[in-house]
């Protein structure tokens, strides 16, 4: 309700709902004025259906009555103090997004020394207690499982966790600040850059080269001086960089599939692929916990170790 452009839905909406409800006590009183008087029989109206289904000019029973009249006032009672006409909040306020809220705070007020508790961990050290194993599990299939699948495995599109194909890194830190912060990775159509679609089915070949699938040769051959335009983000030998979230060309792993019409649409449309940040919606103790459990399920690699730098004793020491 709240995304209303304009004022006049605020009021078509609220004018339609109460002349309804209104309308709704209109037609049941004209129905139920007309009584019979004593000793009078009721009357057909001339309504026929089926054949031989006919309808009397009885008035309707007063229990039906009387339970439709306390729905109409419950229903106007409900208006005045809870949202539904239009832009109206009602008279208490409530929300859905306020319930929402509220539920996270009692969760997270009844939880968080839990999840605090784990946050001190290191997520290697985590990534073996079964109990943070089955709560980071339990969070990935809430939040994880209908992109990457309840398995972790992945679909087309949406990467295996399993595995140690990484395209940001699969070191316990890159996998939190994955997670935390999102990813976005682009890859550019190559079309113009490349001599058009005899570039890219060129192109398409000698990436088929790379990791041993079938191709022309000829075709390849041709294709090897153009791939000069993907080493900026693929690298000259086509192994990815994990900075820059580019796959490895040269393996059996594939994002969309390694077939020659998915490869010459990629060349062509290019992607746009979005991991979502879940550092507002799960907060960073949660994020840890989920890091763990993905780094639990096999495809984690080891940390990546920071390099000493040498600092020079200052003189006269």
């Amino acid at each position: 309700m709240s995304d209303f452009v304009s004022d006049f839905w605020h009021w078509y909406i609220a004018i339609l709902s109460i002349v309804g409800i209104v309308g709704c006590g209109v037609l049941l009183k004209m129905q139920s004025t007309k009584r019979l008087e004593k000793g009078e029989k009721a009357q057909l109206h001339g309504h026929v259906w089926d054949e031989d289904l006919t309808e009397y000019n009885n008035p309707l029973p007063r229990w039906w009555a009387w339970s439709f009249y306390i729905t109409i006032i419950f229903s106007l009672i409900y208006l005045a103090f809870y949202p539904g006409l239009g832009n109206f909040a009602g008279r208490l306020g409530w929300t859905s997004a306020n319930e929402y809220q509220q539920e996270i705070a009692q969760a997270n007020a009844e939880y968080g020394p839990l999840f605090d508790k784990y946050m001190k961990v290191d997520i290697i050290t985590l990534a073996k207690d079964p109990q943070a194993n089955a709560m980071g599990q339990r969070l990935f299939l809430n939040y994880c499982a209908q992109c990457h699948g309840s398995d972790a495995g992945g679909a087309k599109g949406f990467p295996n966790l399993r595995d140690r194909d990484w395209l940001y890194g699969g070191d316990p830190a890159s996998i939190e600040t994955t997670i935390l912060d999102g990813r976005n990775g682009v890859m550019p159509t190559l079309v113009a850059a490349i001599g058009g679609e005899t570039g890219v089915m060129e192109l398409t070949h000698y990436v088929r080269s790379l990791s041993g699938l079938k191709h022309d040769a000829t075709q390849a051959a041709a294709g090897k001086t153009k791939f000069a335009v993907c080493t900026g983000c693929h690298g000259a030998d086509a192994k990815g960089m994990t900075a820059m979230g580019a796959p490895n060309l040269t393996d059996a792993v594939w994002l969309y599939g390694s077939s020659e019409e998915t490869i010459a649409e990629t060349i062509r449309h290019g992607r746009n692929n979005m991991m979502p940040a879940q550092k507002e919606r799960l907060g960073e103790a949660k994020v840890h916990l989920l890091a763990a459990y993905v780094y639990s399920l096999g495809g984690g690699t080891p940390p990546v170790e920071k390099p000493v730098v040498a600092v020079a004793p200052a003189a006269g020491k």
